[in-house]
């Protein structure tokens, strides 16, 4: 059996248009349809806790596939530095987590903060950590609509956050690549078999295709518009954009690059 996978991109913080997105996808594609997180849900917008729980949920009933993005792998840092201290009880890794928890918060970890009402590495929000636990890098996608952890045999989408995984001078581990490198950062080669990549990370004014790498991320905490990329292994893929409250014209500042994907339009004003 064939199932629909649907890919979501940076939601940061915008819970609303979450669940608008679990609603749209069930009634267009039914019940059994998968969706895939391309990680990002957390930081800058109201409600992270919210998009994290959500997510979560989703995940615990098998209907969601949860990956990582850059913003939640500084939420991990100060964490995890934090673990190893409860079992070491070295000050050298007590210090690691305080400068990971810094590193989280300058860079949009602090709205997260707002949000709980206060956040330490020592109360740590628990539905936020096992969140941070579930994710995984990347997947590829075959026709079937299964997800496998390395190159399948048969023809699949690869889909990680920012790039394909890649060898890079910044970042030697190539699964650490795939969070943070931006498109003029390649070339990107893909592994053989892998007919297209799909990403996040860097936001476009509207979903792109730049040589086999398609681009995602709308700035929908600012702008109120999500893509959602329904997977075609062989073909292009369908892309409706979700259009709910936001400001649009935040997205003129970003970046112009590639091919437009032709979009349906749904808009969530109004009704």
């Amino acid at each position: 059996m064939t199932r629909p996978v649907v890919v979501v991109p940076d939601l940061h913080g915008r819970a609303d248009l979450l669940a608008e997105a679990v609603a749209y996808v069930e009634a267009t594609h039914g019940p059994d349809a998968h969706l895939l997180s391309l990680g990002d849900a957390i930081d800058r917008g109201p409600q992270s806790l919210a998009c994290a729980a959500l997510l979560l949920d989703l995940h615990r009933q098998g209907r969601a596939t949860l990956l990582m993005g850059n913003h939640e792998r500084m939420a991990q840092e100060g964490l995890q530095w934090y673990r190893q201290y409860l079992s070491s009880r070295d000050l050298a890794d007590y210090r690691r987590a305080m400068e990971g928890l810094s590193w989280w918060m300058s860079n949009g970890g602090e709205s997260v903060r707002r949000e709980a009402g206060g956040l330490t590495l020592e109360a740590f929000p628990p539905a936020l950590a096992e969140y941070l636990d579930t994710l995984e890098r990347v997947v590829y996608v075959t026709a079937d609509g299964e997800l496998h952890q390395t190159p399948p045999q048969e023809p699949s989408v690869l889909v990680a956050h920012a790039s394909p995984p890649v060898q890079h001078r910044q970042y030697p581990n190539p699964e650490s690549a795939a969070l943070w490198l931006r498109p003029f950062e390649g070339p990107f080669p893909l592994p053989e078999g892998v007919t297209y990549s799909v990403h996040g990370h860097t936001p476009v004014c509207n979903p792109v295709r730049l040589g086999r790498h398609v681009y995602l991320d709308l700035g929908a905490y600012e702008t109120g518009r999500l893509a959602l990329l329904t997977v075609n292994v062989t073909g292009r893929p369908e892309v409706t954009v979700l259009e709910g409250r936001g400001n649009p014209g935040a997205a003129r500042r970003y970046p112009n690059f590639g091919e437009p994907l032709p979009t349906r339009t749904v808009s969530l004003t109004g009704r």
